[in-house]
């Protein structure tokens, strides 16, 4: 007896080892899409799935969270950095295609990563101490929401910006109704319904980024943002200031939008899609050929949500505007246009989606209503 009980606790011992170690290796594998760690006074975020563009998992989102809550209340820790790992993106959106394939089969994942992504970017926008986005690279979507909210957003020559939802069957959500109606003139407009790309110092003059500096300084300039003691917004700031001083690259280009920045504003003031589209048919420029031709190939539904959503946001808070965008988001699953957009654009990549309706005219106005509805018990709390 006393053997085989001997026996039975060397093998249960040995058991909870191997359990240990499994759950150890579990979590070291599901820490390496995002690395947080302390460095010097800093708290640093590394989004780290550079083979991925470094896209935003539900996981990763449930770490950096409570990691930042907890940073906000460190009396040790005084300013955020965020950054991507490699040098093609710092954030290029979020995870569709699971995102797909779970809203197919009724997984709440398509409730969980919406409510949970919102609650995050939320928390960067209320955050009380500086918080510095390092957007290198391709910044879309998720990338958008994990850096806008937060006071200094820092493009390089590399930043790719865009917000291109409409062409998967989307929106422009993570807060682009708040953040896109409040750019320059129908700039955001613009940019939403056409998900047109930004590029390097443009990214900073559209009002995108706060700041521009070469790629090649990032490096000597998360040192000197580490090493601030007790840094304010405005000591932050004035080390933003002295490395964009320094950085002259592309610094007598124009802004790409420059010359059709007065045909933005004039064309896209309009009380609908409708009308934004007769505008540039009337126009028959070429700037505005471009745009009907792009327009054409998103998807009706998310143009007049999109519309709609910039309209509504406008007059509103960051946190309204999660509350809407939550609804919006929960419309688009119970949809058909996202599931077709990522088989045409993410799956087949035939580029040649067929949505439904297929037509504005066939976009009622209920159907834009039931979008913005309240969910009731299942509305986005914040």
């Amino acid at each position: 007896m006393a053997l085989s009980a001997l026996k039975t606790a060397l093998s249960l011992r040995s058991l909870y080892r191997l359990q240990k170690i499994q759950a150890h290796m579990m979590s070291s594998n599901t820490g390496k899409d995002v690395l947080l760690e302390r460095v010097g006074n800093a708290g640093v975020i590394t989004l780290n799935r550079p083979k991925i563009l470094n896209a935003l998992s539900l996981d990763m989102i449930r770490q950096i969270y409570p990691q930042l809550k907890k940073w906000e209340k460190d009396s040790e820790t005084d300013i955020v950095i965020i950054k991507g790992t490699g040098d093609r993106a710092f954030c290029a959106g979020g995870d569709i295609r699971s995102l797909a394939d779970a809203g197919k089969v009724g997984d709440p994942l398509t409730q969980d990563l919406f409510r949970e992504e919102y609650t995050l970017n939320n928390a960067i926008g209320t955050f009380k101490k500086p918080y510095v986005a390092l957007i290198s690279g391709i910044t879309m979507g998720a990338g958008f929401g994990l850096s806008v909210h937060g006071q200094f957003r820092v493009a390089t020559e590399k930043t790719l910006f865009a917000m291109p939802e409409t062409a998967i069957g989307l929106f422009p959500d993570v807060g682009g109704g708040y953040f896109l109606p409040r750019l320059q003139g129908k700039l955001g407009l613009f940019l939403a319904l056409t998900g047109f790309r930004l590029r390097g110092r443009d990214v900073q003059r559209a009002g995108v980024a706060t700041h521009f500096v070469e790629s090649e300084k990032l490096g000597a300039l998360e040192k000197d943002l580490v090493e601030l003691k007790s840094p304010s917004v405005s000591d932050v700031a004035q080390v933003l200031n002295t490395y964009q001083g320094q950085s002259t690259l592309d610094a007598e280009k124009p802004f790409a939008l420059q010359q059709h920045t007065g045909a933005i504003d004039r064309l896209f003031k309009a009380s609908s899609v409708e009308e934004i589209l007769e505008n540039l048919q009337k126009d028959g420029s070429a700037f505005a050929q471009k745009q009907l031709e792009t327009l054409a190939k998103m998807s009706p539904t998310s143009l007049k949500l999109t519309f709609r959503q910039m309209q509504m946001g406008a007059g509103m808070s960051l946190q309204e505007v999660f509350v809407m965008e939550y609804r919006l988001s929960q419309a688009c699953m119970r949809g058909s246009d996202f599931y077709e957009g990522v088989r045409a654009v993410i799956i087949d990549k035939d580029q040649n989606p067929k949505w439904k309706p297929s037509t504005l005219a066939e976009v009622t106005e209920q159907l834009v209503e039931e979008s913005f509805r309240s969910l009731g018990d299942r509305d986005l709390r914040l």
